[in-house]
């Protein structure tokens, strides 16, 4: 029996979740499908419109867009005693559902940025980049927001209800802001030297990097932490519900998030955090926290007139042309 899992999520941090699904369920082959987050998007919504795909199971960073597909109709509903344990923010009508808490945080190359440069709030970083301009210019990275779900989502909700953030996109433009589709080629960027700070990366991903080996620092903004839960809908088309079923209840149960906390995501609902992030001890109780809620207030990040004139704005601020992304 075969389940097919799409997701925007590297294969490297689901490997150790579908394998001890696998010990639970040997007669369950899982095939893996990875993508980024808007090519699933795309994906996910022509099978949808199609009414039939190869979809068993979609999973992404980007639950604006699995917001939109659920208020779509393509999801099948769901309800267990585990998934009515979930936090209200990371669930919607018993169709989509968290299963990780992700942080978007600073990263620091340590070779590059001495201690003393090491910004724990964005007016903080923003001074540092003006009084230090030849230091880091060329050298700050963070998703192109046209070419990634996840960072136009942790972008929208960086401008909604603060006053940095313009201020915080002239910055990145004086800096030369590079753009990159994905948070591995980010953290590669930083690991290697390429990037001396990335904004808004996804915390996992950097844990991930420094328990790999790299020379990486992780903030915990201190001004305020946008986090999301990565979450997963079972289509309505979905050819083995059974199966797709049995992933989900692993994914919230607490084995599963045992294991996604020791080798996949490393961050927790609770709010403790790795050993490895500069930050609150307990970040849920910290007051920092500024949840992405799952849920319709998400569609009116999809609107397409709002998104046209937000990338416009952000566009011109950080000088990033769309025949360079």
């Amino acid at each position: 029996m075969t389940l097919s899992v799409h997701g925007a999520t590297d294969l490297a941090a689901m490997e150790p979740l579908i394998r001890d699904f696998q010990d639970l369920s040997p007669n369950v082959t899982v095939e893996y499908n990875e993508y980024l987050t808007n090519d699933l998007f795309s994906k996910a919504t022509t099978e949808c419109n199609a009414t039939h795909g190869t979809m068993d199971l979609v999973l992404s960073s980007s639950v604006d867009h699995l917001v939109k597909l659920v208020n779509d109709g393509c999801a099948v509903s769901y309800r267990s005693p585990i998934t009515l344990q979930l936090p209200p923010w990371t669930r919607w009508r018993d169709e989509v559902f968290g299963f990780t808490f992700e942080p978007a945080v600073i990263v620091y190359n340590r070779d590059l940025v001495p201690p003393e440069d090491v910004r724990r709030t964005r007016a903080e970083l923003i001074d540092l980049l003006r009084t230090k301009p030849e230091k880091y210019n060329g050298k700050v990275g963070t998703y192109d927001i046209s070419q990634t779900g996840v960072g136009y989502l942790f972008a929208s909700y960086d401008a909604h209800g603060t006053t940095t953030f313009g201020r915080l996109l002239e910055a990145f433009g004086r800096a030369g802001l590079v753009a990159s589709c994905c948070t591995t080629d980010l953290v590669s960027d930083l690991t290697s030297g390429r990037l001396a700070i990335g904004y808004n990366l996804i915390g996992s991903y950097a844990v991930g990097a420094v328990r790999r080996g790299a020379h990486l620092a992780i903030v915990i903004p201190r001004d305020y932490t946008v986090v999301l839960s990565r979450a997963v809908f079972i289509p309505q088309f979905s050819k083995n519900p059974v199966s797709a079923f049995r992933f989900l209840e692993y994914l919230l149960s607490e084995r599963g998030q045992r294991k996604s906390r020791e080798a996949s995501f490393f961050f927790s609902f609770e709010g403790a955090l790795p050993e490895e992030v500069d930050g609150p001890l307990w970040l849920a109780s910290s007051g920092l926290l500024r949840p992405i809620t799952i849920g319709p207030e998400l569609l009116a990040v999809q609107d397409r007139a709002k998104r046209q004139r937000f990338l416009s704005e952000w566009r011109r601020s950080t000088h990033i042309e769309p025949e360079n992304q």
